[in-house]
């Protein structure tokens, strides 16, 4: 069993105390996109990724700061490295040596420019989602340019079962067809008004709570799932299918 999230924006590349570390699978590819993006000036990138001058100079820096090979001065493991609500929900700075070791091999990030990361897996800094419209020699965005390549690096881990706790944007990302494992995908909603629906902010958080579920239990089985209960989600039986499972709270 996997379970795949996705990256954050907001990263710490402070050193970190763990020195344990992989390195990404895709790292050619990761090569492709930047050197595309190092031929960008800020004014591109502003109008490419959406985002403010101070921020376009940030990533302006990043790109053309992007060497290999990866090091603890340019880089860090991903698990540590990303911040915000679903990592926030891991709780990762509690998670312990014995922790990171069940996660390296049962949870995996998806990312626009490293496509499969696994948690200790060295990245370098960077911003690039993967529904960004970046010209590429594949085509005119992200999914044209990982096509099936994501998935092809998910089966080489011989899942039987992906657990979805990825954004919509990027479990596009999986070419779902060359995709080898079942796929079980979870919604969490609240009940607000005089129904459950999913509220973005609430339901990072929780696929977060479900990763430190996974990891501390050290849940291989999917069907384990249904019992958890972390800050009063609940299973819901009645509003689930064999392909969406469904937890709700209030």
């Amino acid at each position: 069993m996997l379970a795949v999230i996705s990256p954050s924006k907001t990263q710490d590349f402070s050193t970190p105390d763990i020195h344990d570390h992989t390195f990404t699978r895709q790292l050619d590819e990761s090569k492709v996109l930047v050197n595309i993006l190092k031929d960008k000036t800020q004014s591109e990138l502003i109008k490419l990724m959406s985002i403010s001058e101070k921020l376009a100079t940030l990533n302006y820096g990043r790109f053309q700061d992007f060497s290999t090979p990866f090091n603890f001065k340019n880089s860090k493991q991903a698990l540590l490295a990303f911040k915000g609500d679903v990592y926030t929900g891991i709780d990762v700075p509690n998670l312990s040596k014995k922790d990171l070791e069940f996660a390296q091999n049962h949870l995996r990030m998806l990312s626009g420019l490293y496509g499969v990361i696994r948690p200790l897996d060295l990245i370098a800094p960077y911003r690039l989602e993967m529904g960004t419209r970046l010209e590429n020699p594949k085509g005119k965005n992200l999914y044209e340019f990982w096509g099936d390549k994501i998935s092809k690096v998910l089966n080489e881990d011989e899942p039987e079962v992906i657990i979805n706790l990825a954004s919509n944007e990027y479990f596009k990302g999986i070419d779902q067809k060359a995709l080898k494992a079942k796929i079980i995908n979870i919604a969490f909603k609240e009940f607000k008004g005089d129904k459950y629906k999913i509220i973005g902010i609430y339901a990072k958080r929780a696929r977060g709570l479900m990763v430190q579920y996974i990891i501390k239990n050290r849940i291989k089985n999917p069907q384990d799932l249904k019992a958890f209960s972390m800050e009063d989600y609940r299973f819901r039986e009645d509003m689930s299918d064999s392909t969406t499972w469904v937890f709700t709270r209030g």
